[in-house]
């Protein structure tokens, strides 16, 4: 998986929005495939115009846990928009997902200004499932 660094690098070679497209569309060819039977009610992120799905993953093994993901859309930006997503996210302890900050990554790439609301929305959809995942995940240890 691409890390975010590597994503933020990119972005600033690239000048035009339509090459900008063209990379997050290329992001999302890069996810992990996602089975078609975790295609389910309960991986569906609610607030996504795409149909969006995020499989969570929970690795318990050598203390504190790890949230993995999985992720897949019907759209292909929205797919990269999942990928990106999972940049910031997958792999990381609850901790570190509560203390990232997505919106200002999102910010920071120029989204605000060249994403439709609608799709917006389901970036903060993904995040907030992302979010309350960790939240629970941290009160489940305790």
């Amino acid at each position: 998986m691409t890390t975010i660094d590597e994503i933020r690098d990119n972005f600033e070679l690239l000048d035009e929005w339509d090459d900008r497209y063209r990379y997050v569309i290329e992001l999302g060819r890069t996810l992990e495939p996602m089975p078609a039977s975790e295609h389910s009610a309960e991986n569906k992120v609610n607030g996504c115009v795409s149909q969006v799905w995020l499989q969570k993953l929970v690795d318990r093994d050598g203390g504190a846990p790890i949230l993995k993901y999985r992720g897949d859309s019907d759209a292909h930006i929205v797919r990269g928009l999942v990928a990106i997503v999972l940049s910031l996210y997958s792999g990381r302890t609850p901790q570190q997902i509560l203390a990232t900050d997505a919106i200002a990554v999102f910010d920071e790439f120029g989204f605000r200004d060249h994403l439709t609301p609608q799709r917006s929305n389901g970036l903060r959809s993904m995040v907030e499932r992302i979010k309350t995942d960790a939240k629970e995940a941290l009160a489940e240890a305790t």
